[in-house]
C-alpha cells in the first residue's frame, strides 16, 4: 500500500470501543468498576479472551514462562527485529477500565486494522500482555533479565509465585527464557492513559511522553523523648511530632522548587499516640520522583541538611533510610518525533511531558528503543472506578499509536 494511502488508514472505532467495553465486563463491580488482581480468576478469564482475539487476528501467540502473552503478527521480512506494544490487563483493587488494559486493545486494533486492509510491515508487530503490572512487574523483568526471583514470594490472591504462573501457564523453573535479547527488539511503543490531570487541564488531546520518572522511596524517623503533655513546659520539649512536621514542610518546599520533581510524604505513624502524651517517636515515608537523577540525587542532599537543621533546633535525632531506587528511563528521541509528526499529520493537539508513574515501558527501555503515548484522564482520575477517558480521546490515541508504528517500520 502507498504511503498516501496509509495516511489515511484509521481504526475501526466502534469496534475498539466495543473491545474495551467488552473486557471491561470481566471483573466488573457493582460501583461500575473494575477488579482482575493478577492471577486470580477474573484475570485468567482476560487474559484467555484476549487470547482469542490475537488468534482471531492471525497472531501467532504463545505464552513465555513469565506468563506474557506475546501476540506476533508476521511481517514481510520476518527475521527483522520486532516493533512491540502492549500493557497489562491485571488491575489493583475497585480500578476503571481503562489503565493498562487501553494499550492492550489498542495494539491488538492496530493489528486488526492492518490484516483487514492487508498491510504487511517490514518489521513484525508483537502486542504483549505484561503479567502482574500492578504488583511484581514480574512479566517485563523477565523479559528484561533484570528479575530477582524469590522461590518464597507469596501473592496475596492466588498463593505461590510457582501457582501463580501456573494458572496463567507460564513456569518459575523455565523463568530465564522468558528474557529476550536486544537484537530481536527494534522499539517498544506504550499507549496509555495519563493517570494525571495535566492534558485534560491544558485541554491537550495527546501526551509525548518524555520518560519515565526515576522513583526514591525513603523511611525517615524522628526519635524525641516522651512526656506528660501538661507538665512540660514548651522550652524544655522533645517533640518527634513538631520534628516531623517540620521535616514534612522541608520536603514541600524542595518539592516546589524550579522544576518537575514531585515529593510526597503519604504515610505516618507516631508512638504512643496519645492524647496526654509529647510524642517520642515519629516514622514516616517519603516518595520523590523526577526524570534526572542528578535532580534527585541534589533534592536529597538538600533535605539531609535541612534534616540535620531540624534536629538540632528540636533536640531530636532524625535519620534517613533508602527503601526503593528505581532510575529514570527516558523515552527515545526519535519516537518521540514520530509520535508528534503524527499527531501534527492528524491534526491533534499535543504536549511533552514526563510520565510520573510507573509502567512497563520503564523496564522495556533497557530492551528496546522506547516511547509512550498519553491520552487524557478526566479530573486526572486513575486506579479509581471514576477513571474515565473519552470515547473520542481513547480513538485518537490508537490512531496515533497505528500511525506512529507506521513511521517506525519505515524507519
Amino acid at each position: 500500500m502507498a504511503i498516501s494511502m496509509l495516511s489515511t488508514l484509521s481504526i475501526n472505532g466502534d469496534r475498539f470501543l466495543t473491545s474495551i467495553a467488552t473486557l471491561a465486563k470481566i471483573g466488573q463491580l457493582p460501583n461500575g468498576g473494575v477488579e482482575r488482581i493478577a492471577y486470580s480468576p477474573e484475570d485468567v478469564q482476560a487474559r484467555q479472551l484476549v487470547k482469542q482475539w490475537m488468534l482471531e487476528a492471525d497472531m501467532q501467540v504463545k505464552i513465555d514462562a513469565a506468563g506474557n502473552i506475546i501476540g506476533r503478527y508476521g511481517a514481510s521480512h520476518d527475521d527483522q527485529p520486532a516493533i512491540v506494544t502492549g500493557s497489562h490487563l491485571d488491575t489493583v483493587p475497585n480500578a476503571g477500565h481503562y489503565d493498562g488494559a487501553y494499550g492492550v486493545l489498542a495494539g491488538l486494533e492496530v493489528v486488526r486494522t492492518l490484516k483487514e486492509n492487508d498491510i504487511k510491515l517490514k518489521h513484525p508487530l508483537e502486542v504483549i500482555v505484561f503479567t502482574d503490572e500492578e504488583g511484581s512487574m514480574i512479566g517485563c523483568k523477565a523479559l528484561t533479565g533484570n528479575l530477582n526471583p524469590d522461590p518464597d514470594s507469596y501473592h496475596p490472591v492466588a498463593g505461590t509465585i510457582q501457582t501463580c504462573l501456573e494458572k496463567i501457564g507460564g513456569d518459575w523453573h523455565q523463568l530465564a527464557q522468558a528474557k529476550r535479547d536486544r537484537h530481536e527488539l527494534a522499539a517498544f511503543v506504550e499507549l496509555h492513559v495519563e493517570q494525571g490531570p495535566v492534558l485534560e487541564s491544558a485541554s491537550i488531546q495527546i501526551g509525548v511522553v518524555e520518560g519515565v520518572v526515576g522513583q526514591r522511596r525513603y523511611t525517615i524517623s524522628v526519635q524525641g523523648r516522651a512526656s506528660h503533655a501538661g507538665t512540660t513546659p514548651m522550652s524544655m520539649r522533645q517533640d518527634a511530632l513538631v520534628a516531623a512536621a517540620q521535616v514534612v514542610l522541608s520536603v514541600n518546599r524542595l518539592a516546589n522548587l524550579t522544576g518537575n520533581q514531585v515529593a510526597t510524604v503519604g504515610k505516618m505513624l507516631v508512638s504512643p499516640n496519645a492524647p496526654n502524651t509529647i510524642p517520642a517517636f515519629v516514622e514516616m515515608s517519603l516518595d520523590i520522583r523526577d526524570l534526572s537523577d542528578q535532580t534527585l540525587d541534589t533534592l536529597i542532599e538538600s533535605l539531609e541538611c535541612d534534616l540535620k537543621n531540624i534536629a538540632a533546633t528540636t533536640q531530636t535525632q532524625i535519620s534517613l533510610q533508602p527503601a526503593l531506587r528505581n532510575k529514570p528511563a527516558l523515552a527515545s528521541q526519535a519516537i518521540q518525533t514520530a509520535i508528534a509528526q503524527t499527531c501534527q499529520e492528524l491534526e491533534l493537539t499535543y504536549l511533552h511531558l514526563p510520565s510520573r508513574a510507573g509502567h512497563d515501558a520503564q523496564e522495556m527501555a533497557k530492551l528496546a528503543e522506547m516511547g509512550m503515548i498519553f491520552v487524557p484522564s478526566q479530573n486526572g482520575l486513575s486506579h479509581s472506578e471514576s477513571e474515565y477517558t473519552s470515547p473520542e480521546h481513547c480513538v485518537q490515541g490508537a490512531n496515533v499509536l497505528l500511525h506512529t508504528l507506521l513511521k517506525l517500520d519505515r524507519q
